[in-house]
């Protein structure tokens, strides 16, 4: 994120350099293409989402005002109906509410509706001025556990499996306590079977060092930028598996030096089994942790070309996401950024180096008036290309008085991957809900209805959030696959599948982290154009088992335990009112 609202900043492009246009291989035909339009429509309010996301809005201009909140899909009560979680801010010493402000957790009712149950569920996290939200299983009970980030503090809520959590953060020793966490990813880091926690922490501001930024004026007024303050090292907590977690920051590399950390994506870049560890940092290079294999990390973003962009730039990195965008059955890297730069998207060359293919991509200007917070790759119209969506709004309230053709309420983008790695901006395609400016932070994807195609739920800073329900997505066929660990953690991070279908061949990983300060859905989706069959589906989980499924027909949920194959687990479609 950067904040200082003036023409001449340091970081305005001054050319992309030259980009090596490689066009990676591996399917042998482009899938077929529906016919069937696609749109999005918010039905938060429909559904019975009351919430609004307060940010402390005042004129002291406390940086933590600007950066809003996550969001987060969990299947807190295991019936096969997502859940969601939004994460909400708190009083501060410029703001002073009349109630109390707490985030929220929404039930799945089935039936098109969300019911809040943040009370009993004991989830509200009243008091912290909250940024993200991280959710994984970490004892392996079967009931996904909930993490909610902050600023000096985070909170670990254990989930007891009948319908309430418990806070048990002081136990765990998993508080950050001192620092300001962002983004989280929960993932097992040395394939032990538990899964460990890393956080992506931001600067050290306080109240208390709250300078006075941008011009002297009436409204003038701005949001300092971040090399104002010191950045903060990432945090590694490695799971002991007794309820309780050791920092092992500095000891495995990943903590010895600071960060302006928003955004985290963990995943196997060089598929060799073991997860490593990408996180967007804000105006200094990005950092990638390659995993040693050894319980240690070595940062390599410089040497595998993802730290700055192909001129040699750093930038305002914010949202990060993962995905094999070309057929290549490697994970390219996204990563989002303030207005006046790129979006950059980081194809994985499988030598353990990535090139900055920005421009190859056609996305190139489309971001460059947009400032992008949360982004997923996603296949939205299901026809087996990864499709890229991107969540937007500025960091300054008052920037159109120095920028004006910048807005602080910014439309979404969605760029539809018309083949290997190719983008074409859809975003006028999709419907007016999915246009509509906001100050839009954290995305979260998921199939909350069931339906077999990709939903998004989007908070807002200072707004409303939006539960933009896919219409028209699941026109083409569709696989979606959750992963049940035994040997390996139960949530199945880690693993690495393949889906065969035909001349389609599909890969993708069970990530962690994704987008910003945001949880997704942990199911695995696919779309399979118009086959309507899938030949073969193979599972390396992280224990090293191998988990293969042949003939399986398409539009379905599937639960496939380690070791065991499919098992029966209830996906209710959701019936819509």
């Amino acid at each position: 994120m950067k904040t200082i609202p003036t023409i001449s900043r340091r970081d305005l492009l001054k050319g992309l350099g030259s980009v090596s246009i490689v066009l990676a291989t591996g399917r042998s035909a482009w899938p077929a293409i529906g016919t069937g339009p696609v749109s999005f429509l918010d039905v938060a309010g429909a559904a019975g989402i009351t919430f609004r996301h307060d940010n402390a809005a005042s004129s002291e201009k406390y940086l933590i005002e600007t950066m809003g909140a996550g969001c987060g899909w969990i299947d807190y009560n295991q019936d096969g109906l997502p859940d969601l979680y939004l994460v909400n801010g708190a009083a501060t010493g410029a703001y002073r509410p009349q109630g109390p402000r707490r985030g929220a957790l929404y039930r799945n009712n089935g039936d098109g509706t969300f019911t809040d149950v943040t009370t009993g569920a004991g989830v509200g996290a009243e008091g912290l001025f909250g940024m993200g939200v991280a959710v994984g299983d970490y004892d392996n009970d079967g009931f996904p556990d909930l993490l909610v980030l902050g600023y000096g503090r985070c909170i670990l809520y254990h989930n007891d499996g009948n319908g309430s959590f418990i806070d048990v953060t002081a136990h765990a020793g998993v508080e950050n306590s001192g620092r300001w966490a962002s983004s989280a990813a929960w993932f097992d880091y040395d394939n032990d079977g538990k899964l460990d926690l890393v956080i992506a922490n931001y600067v050290d501001w306080s109240p208390e060092h709250n300078f006075y930024c941008g011009d002297r004026g009436p409204g003038m007024r701005s949001y300092c930028h971040p090399d104002d303050f010191h950045g903060q090292p990432p945090t590694l907590y490695h799971n002991n598996g007794d309820g309780t977690f050791t920092d092992v920051s500095k000891s495995s590399g990943v903590g010895l030096k600071g960060g302006n950390g928003l955004g985290v994506v963990t995943f196997d870049y060089d598929n060799d089994g073991w997860q490593d560890i990408f996180i967007a940092n804000d105006h200094m290079p990005n950092f990638l942790f390659h995993n040693n294999r050894d319980g240690t990390f070595r940062e390599v973003g410089y040497m595998a070309g993802v730290a700055v962009s192909a001129d040699g730039q750093f930038e305002a990195g914010m949202g990060t996401d993962a995905a094999d965008t070309t057929g290549s059955g490697r994970l390219d890297l996204i990563v989002g950024h303030l207005d006046m730069q790129l979006a950059r998207v980081y194809q994985n060359m499988g030598d353990q180096t990535f090139e900055d293919a920005t421009l190859r991509s056609k996305l190139s200007y489309s971001t460059y008036h947009m400032s992008t917070f949360g982004t997923r790759f996603m296949d939205y119209d299901n026809d087996g290309w990864r499709d890229l969506f991107m969540a937007n709004g500025h960091v300054l309230d008052n920037i159109e008085r120095y920028h004006a053709d910048t807005k602080y309420a910014e439309p979404k983008l969605m760029f539809r991957n018309t083949g290997r790695g190719i983008f074409e901006n859809v975003s006028d395609q999709l419907g007016p809900d999915f246009q509509l400016p906001r100050v839009s932070r954290g995305a979260a994807i998921g199939d909350f209805d069931n339906d077999g195609d990709l939903d998004i739920l989007v908070s807002n800073n200072g707004q409303a959030p939006q539960l933009l329900r896919n219409d028209g997505g699941n026109t083409n066929h569709w696989l979606e696959i959750l992963l049940i660990g035994t040997k390996s953690n139960r949530d199945g991070v880690g693993a690495r599948v393949k889906v065969s279908a035909g001349d389609l061949v599909l890969y993708d990983q069970r990530k962690g982290g994704m987008s910003y300060q945001s949880a997704q859905d942990p199911r695995l989706h696919f779309g399979l154009g118009q086959r309507s069959r899938i030949d073969a589906v193979e599972i390396i989980w992280p224990s090293g088992i191998v988990t293969k499924l042949s003939n399986l027909k398409s539009d379905q949920i599937v639960a496939v335990k380690e070791g065991t194959g499919i098992v029966e687990r209830p996906f209710p479609r959701v019936s819509l009112k």
